[in-house]
């Protein structure tokens, strides 16, 4: 049994990316267009884990105010505040960023004061925030 064609010894393969410095780490982007896996990032990981963390901490009456609370953790309240709000979001949605299926622009929006608490209006806002850019 003999080949038509030789396989050559190397073998060329390009592909299309670039490499930006995010918050003093690299990220390797791909083209606009093309599909890559999303990740979570680490902090988008720890700040999820820190919002419910606190919320049991103040359920669970170990610290009866956000005040009380923030000055244990050495933090101003207004970012404990802003990062409680993640305890807010849908159960889906929270999967789903922990699963890399959301963009980080959601959490972005969803510490802002004016981000809707009912979780029928956040899922339409995650649609929105997933299909912009």
């Amino acid at each position: 049994m003999t080949r038509a064609a030789s396989i050559p010894d190397t073998l060329t393969l390009h592909v299309p990316f670039r490499i930006v410095k995010r918050g003093g780490r690299k990220e390797m982007l791909v083209p606009a267009g093309q599909n890559a896996p999303r990740q979570p990032s680490a902090t988008v990981i720890k700040a999820l884990a820190r919002a419910f963390r606190w919320k049991q901490l103040l359920d669970t009456g170990e610290f009866s105010t956000v005040s009380e609370l923030a000055h244990k953790e050495g933090i101003s309240t207004t970012y404990l505040a802003r990062i409680l709000r993640l305890t807010l979001l849908a159960p889906e949605i929270v999967e789903g960023v922990l699963d890399g299926q959301h963009k980080t622009e959601l959490l972005k929006a969803a510490v802002q004061a004016d981000f809707p608490s009912e979780w029928e209006a956040q899922r339409a806002l995650s649609l929105t925030c997933d299909t912009a850019s």
